[in-house]
């Protein structure tokens, strides 16, 4: 059975096959027979881990009170979906965020301030949709995310690549117009300070 667990960068949780790169968490999602509920943040907290650290193992949505293991097809996909890099198994990652997190948005005392600041950001409580903004793609960093005729993009390299589960496909132009960006626009600020995503980019599987 697929679990409802893959995220897509532009934040709806799904059941889908595709391989991540990530795994992460955001709190207790799931129920004993493995399903979601209707609220997909139970805390402001969400991170992007390693598949594999110091040898740990764990079932994934194993029933009780344990937390619900998301995974995401790579870096720049869980930061559209509003995820930071992990402060324990993904400490160098972390400290370089933290450090443009700093550089743009002032100094803070520890993750939790910036899960406040990224919390409103990423979801609206009203509508649970993913808050976006609108930008010039020509002043987007790499590694930001937009909607391209209704699908997430990745900005890279002055091209635009659109996002599949079977990986991206290949670089088009940047639209001339405005865009709607999925990031949420702390992030977009800390790329912009020198944060770079590594995205996966592998050839589109037929």
């Amino acid at each position: 059975m697929t679990l409802q667990n893959r995220v897509r960068p532009t934040g709806e949780i799904v059941a889908e096959a595709w391989r991540g790169d990530w795994t992460g968490n955001r709190g207790i999602l799931h129920d004993a027979e493995q399903g979601l509920g209707r609220a997909r943040w139970k805390h402001p907290h969400w991170v992007t881990c390693r598949l594999s650290f110091k040898g740990r193992k764990r079932e994934v949505m194993r029933p009780g009170p344990y937390y619900t293991e998301l995974f995401f097809f790579d870096e720049p996909c869980a930061l559209a979906a509003g995820h930071r890099p992990c402060g324990e198994c993904r400490r160098e990652d972390y400290l370089r965020f933290r450090a443009a997190w700093d550089s743009v948005h002032g100094p803070v005392d520890g993750f939790a301030a910036i899960d406040r600041v990224l919390h409103a950001h990423r979801v609206d409580s009203r509508t649970r949709q993913q808050i976006r903004h609108q930008a010039n793609p020509a002043d987007l960093p790499d590694g930001t995310m937009i909607l391209e005729d209704g699908q997430a993009a990745l900005v890279l390299e002055g091209a635009l690549r659109v996002w599949t589960p079977g990986g991206y496909l290949p670089p088009r132009p940047l639209p001339r117009d405005a865009v709607t960006v999925c990031t949420p626009a702390p992030i977009v600020a800390v790329l912009h300070a020198g944060y770079r995503p590594v995205p996966r980019l592998n050839p589109v599987r037929g």
